[in-house]
């Protein structure tokens, strides 16, 4: 049997700064299932693809996301 994937090591080899977070949101993202942790890196890919414009409206909105 394999052991699961750090998913907060996967997260911040993708550029999630999860070293700011709380320990409850780690936790929280620790235990997301495969697909929940697909999910999100997916979408953090598809952001980081509009990057400057995502950069913008987070600075207006306060960064809704991460």
């Amino acid at each position: 049997m394999t052991e699961p994937p750090d998913r907060l090591a996967v997260l911040y080899g993708a550029g999630f700064a999860v070293d700011l977070l709380t320990d409850e949101q780690r936790q929280v993202l620790g235990d997301l299932a495969p697909e929940e942790l697909t999910v999100l890196l997916d979408i953090k890919t598809r952001l980081d693809a509009v990057g400057p414009e995502v950069q913008a409206h987070g600075e207006i909105a306060g960064g809704a996301l991460f």
